[in-house]
């Protein structure tokens, strides 16, 4: 564990840990540069299918990150070991062209994005996994150039924004790409079944969901969802930080960290809120409607991952798939059902708070499960 180590190193592994956790903020950063840029590029309507291409994208990524990065994790009996795959760095690469090339294009976009977005998340995921913290440090600051380049371009009236946003992507990828030592561990079969069955049921519910609120409410709430959802996405870099330190050991350290950097976030998000950044980068979607209490609940939806990922990444390093994907299967059906129901209010803050019900439902029964995963192996050793 982090905490059995001296104090100096101590000290180094959290300077380091903080640093990639920061480095985080860059693969928020493109969903939330990619809905600014449209809403200075295309029309309503077109960005409220980019809205919806945002969320599934993000879904894209967490399956893609599942199958590549987090059933390998999940597989105790293997070395747990993960590496960037080629072909998904050359997809990426290949895609951000294109995109360059017809950067007006809302369809080619769309498209696109789930390919990008999945290059993200897994290349920063394996970085943190298996703690190339330098190597991440440089690829976030490439993903950040771009997007804060290709912003700026849209809020001075070019059209061109998409291109240093893809550019950036593309810097970072080649980065990722880089050769490791090690080799990629090759998951257990059953594990990686369960793993890919409980992302896909779980993270489908916000594209689904946000698709319902388009055709039912118009392109203004759908765009708003998408916004308020990317802010307060900030708080999820710590906690998928600590997320995937924690699939492969327990560590305080790391809890801590990431304890202290939701906190931080929070109260940056509502600085930067009550001073209008947010209106600022997101444009009309932004002023149109509220945000404030439904920023407010999305934010507490996002901060009860703190009490969710401890147990869910204990029984994950337990082997507890099946049980896990069942669970969390379970709510989110639950979930969904209820979020839809309400949609009926034209209320975003009513949907947040039902996803915030969720969650806190989530991580009662992970705990529960827990405790009674260990009170079995207690059992057995007495035995």
């Amino acid at each position: 564990m982090t905490t059995d180590l001296p104090p100096e190193l101590r000290l180094k592994s959290a300077a380091l840990s903080l640093i990639t956790l920061v480095g985080g903020v860059s693969l928020a950063v493109i969903p939330a540069a990619t809905v600014s840029i449209s809403s200075r590029v295309f029309s309503i309507q077109e960005q409220g299918w980019i809205a919806v291409a945002v969320l599934i994208g993000t879904f894209f990524g967490q399956v893609t990150f599942a199958v590549v990065v987090e059933s390998r994790l999940s597989s105790a009996g293997t070395e747990r070991r993960v590496t960037f795959p080629l072909w998904l760095a050359g997809l990426s690469v290949l895609t951000a062209i294109v995109i360059a090339i017809e950067y007006q294009n809302a369809v080619v976009l769309c498209i696109g994005l789930p390919i990008l977005l999945a290059s993200l998340e897994v290349g920063r995921g394996v970085s943190v996994a298996e703690r190339l913290d330098i190597r991440e440090l440089w690829a976030a600051i490439s993903v950040g150039a771009g997007a804060l380049i290709g912003v700026l371009a849209a809020f001075a009236g070019q059209p061109w924004g998409l291109i240093p946003l893809v550019t950036g992507i593309v810097i970072a990828t080649i980065i990722r790409s880089l050769p490791v030592s090690h080799k990629a561990s090759r998951p257990e079969p059953r594990v990686m079944a369960w793993v890919v069955a409980d992302v896909s049921i779980t993270g489908g519910i916000y594209p689904l969901l946000n698709a319902t609120i388009l055709a039912l409410l118009g392109p203004v709430p759908a765009v708003l969802f998408t916004s308020i959802s990317t802010v307060s996405g900030l708080l999820s870099i710590p906690l998928n930080f600590m997320r995937l330190r924690l699939l492969k050991q327990h560590s305080t350290l790391d809890i801590v960290v990431s304890a202290v950097s939701v906190a931080a976030a929070v109260v940056v998000i509502f600085v930067c809120e009550f001073l209008g950044v947010f209106e600022f980068i997101f444009a009309q979607a932004w002023t149109l409607e509220a945000t404030l209490v439904p920023l407010f609940i999305a934010c507490l939806w996002r901060a009860a991952s703190l009490a969710t990922t401890i147990p869910f990444a204990a029984l994950r390093r337990m082997g507890q798939a099946k049980l896990l994907t069942v669970l969390r299967a379970s709510v989110a059906v639950v979930t969904f059902g209820c979020a839809v129901a309400v949609i009926a209010l034209n209320s975003l803050a009513w949907i947040f708070a039902v996803l915030l019900a969720g969650e806190l439902l989530q991580a009662l029964l992970y705990e529960l499960a827990r405790r009674r995963q260990v009170a079995r192996a207690e059992a057995v050793e007495a035995s």
